[in-house]
């Protein structure tokens, strides 16, 4: 923390706002990682100059978003930043929007459908160096069970998870993974219609047939998602 920003911190021992930004800075400027220690209660309030009362409350709030993690009995520790705060206010909105206009799920399933159109060109290009092997066997479990009339959300996610993790863009499935696990809270509450097993089976198959065509595969994409279109009445 810069010695200006310990003068001002020191004028304003309960803003939580300040002394949440002060703890960033500190991480950020020295290059902290997750799973590295921080300094003591006692040295934070120190360098900061400000009281227990408010320091707790700060890290408390700084806790909750995944910045700071605070184990009892050893010590605080930099965070891993997960998306659980986001994944959390998703849930809740679209639990709101199931008994209204349906606006915010519809809002959360357009931000998917264009993560994953957006990202056709760079899946294309990965496999046409790599074999779709992977995929092959999950879209053939996916078949066997729907001919047994039976719903496969496990091949599904592993499925999507199989395109995107070779890019080696941690935040694509972290954030994929939200949008699966908001929908599955509310899936079985969504008005209309659910499409079959076979109509998911089948669009998983053309999603693999389209594997050496950008354009093919990103129209192909849309097409997956028009199952949950149609059930919001789109």
């Amino acid at each position: 923390m810069t010695t200006g920003g310990l003068s001002r911190a020191r004028g304003a021992a309960g803003n939580q706002s300040f002394i949440r930004d002060q703890m960033k800075s500190f991480i950020l400027e020295r290059g902290l990682k997750a799973g590295d220690p921080l300094p003591n209660e006692q040295e934070l309030m120190a360098q900061l100059g400000v009281g227990r009362h408010p320091l707790r409350e700060a890290m408390k709030a700084l806790q909750a978003v995944g910045i700071i993690e605070i184990r009892h009995g050893y010590g605080t520790y930099v965070g891993a930043v997960s998306l659980q705060s986001l994944e959390d206010g998703l849930a809740f909105r679209m639990s709101q929007s199931m008994a209204g206009d349906l606006r915010d799920v519809q809002n959360v399933l357009e931000v998917r459908q264009a993560l994953e159109v957006g990202l056709a060109e760079d899946v294309v290009a990965h496999f046409a160096t790599h074999d779709a092997d992977v995929l092959e066997e999950l879209v053939q479990r996916m078949e066997a069970k729907a001919a047994a009339g039976e719903y496969f959300p496990d091949e599904d996610w592993a499925f999507h998870q199989a395109l995107y993790e070779p890019l080696g863009n941690a935040l694509v499935i972290d954030l994929l993974s939200v949008f699966w696990r908001t929908f599955a809270e509310v899936d079985a509450r969504l008005p209309g219609a659910r499409y079959t097993p076979a109509d998911a089976a089948a669009w998983h198959r053309d999603l693999l047939d389209k594997l050496a065509d950008p354009d093919a595969f990103a129209r192909s994409m849309r097409r997956h998602f028009n199952g949950i279109h149609s059930r919001l009445g789109e």
